[in-house]
C-alpha cells in the first residue's frame, strides 16, 4: 500500500521533524474526531464503543487509559501471532499509543460543553466528527512513521496468513463490536454506544480518507504543473 502512496506523492519522505509534527497533529485531530463523535451520541466506531463502554463499567478509569490498555493487548497479540518476527523496536509503537490516549482524554474534557439535542444536529456533528477523524488518520498515513499496535497486529496477521488485509480489518472491527456489545449486555443490561452512527462511521471515515488522498494528489499535480511553467 505504501509503495502505491509514494508513487502518487502522498507519503511524506521529507525531514523527520516535519513528519513527526504531522503525525502528532494527526493523532490530535483523530482524537478530537472521536470525542465529537461521542458527543453526537448516535453511535461510535467499534474500537471507541468498546473503550467507552468500559468507562461506564469502570467509571474510575478514563477512556484514554482503556484505549492504551487495548493497544498493549494488541502488541502482546502481535508477538503471539508472529514471535520470530517481533522486534524490540515494535515497542516504539507505545509512544504514539500513549500520545493518543493522552490527547483523547484531553479532547474529551475540552468538548464536555458540546451538547446537541435534535437528531439533525447530532447527525451533522457526527459527519463533521468523522471528517475530522479521517483527516487526522490521513495525516498519520502521510507522515509514514510508527504504526499503532492495533494496526501492527492487523498487518502481522496479514503477513502470517496471507488473507486480504481488508477482510482482516473488518473481522477485527467486528470482533471489537461484538465484545463491546457483550460487555454492555452482561455488565450494563444492554449494549451501549452502538447505533446507526456506528455504521455511518464505518462508511464515512473510509470515504473521507479516499477524498483527502484524491484532493492531495490533485493539488500536488497542480503544483508540479505550475513549477514547470
Amino acid at each position: 500500500m505504501l509503495q502505491h502512496e509514494e508513487e502518487i506523492g502522498v507519503v511524506d519522505t521529507g525531514s523527520l521533524t516535519r513528519r513527526w509534527a504531522t503525525y502528532a497533529i494527526g493523532i490530535y485531530l483523530l482524537t478530537l474526531g472521536v470525542s465529537l463523535a461521542i458527543k453526537a451520541s448516535i453511535g461510535i466506531s467499534p474500537q471507541s464503543s468498546l473503550t467507552r463502554t468500559m468507562t461506564v463499567v469502570f467509571p474510575a478509569m478514563s477512556q484514554g487509559t482503556f484505549n492504551f490498555l487495548l493497544e498493549l493487548i494488541m502488541l502482546l497479540l502481535t508477538y503471539l501471532v508472529m514471535p520470530k518476527g517481533f522486534q524490540l523496536r515494535n515497542f516504539l509503537s507505545l509512544i504514539p499509543a500513549f500520545a493518543l490516549a493522552t490527547f483523547l482524554d484531553l479532547n474529551l474534557k475540552l468538548t464536555h460543553w458540546v451538547v446537541v439535542d435534535s437528531y439533525a444536529a447530532k447527525f451533522l456533528l457526527l459527519v463533521f466528527a468523522d471528517a475530522t477523524l479521517a483527516f487526522g488518520l490521513f495525516l498519520m498515513i502521510r507522515a509514514n512513521l510508527v504504526l499503532m499496535p492495533i494496526d501492527m497486529f492487523v498487518n502481522t496477521v496479514f503477513k502470517r496468513t496471507g488473507w486480504k488485509w481488508g477482510n482482516i480489518k473488518t473481522a477485527f472491527d467486528c470482533t471489537l463490536l461484538v465484545t463491546s456489545a457483550a460487555v454492555g449486555l452482561f455488565c450494563l443490561g444492554s449494549p451501549h454506544f452502538i447505533r446507526e452512527g456506528t455504521i455511518i462511521n464505518g462508511i464515512l471515515v473510509g470515504q473521507y480518507v479516499k477524498l483527502y488522498f484524491f484532493l492531495f494528489q490533485h493539488i500536488a499535480v497542480k503544483r508540479k504543473r505550475a513549477e514547470l511553467k
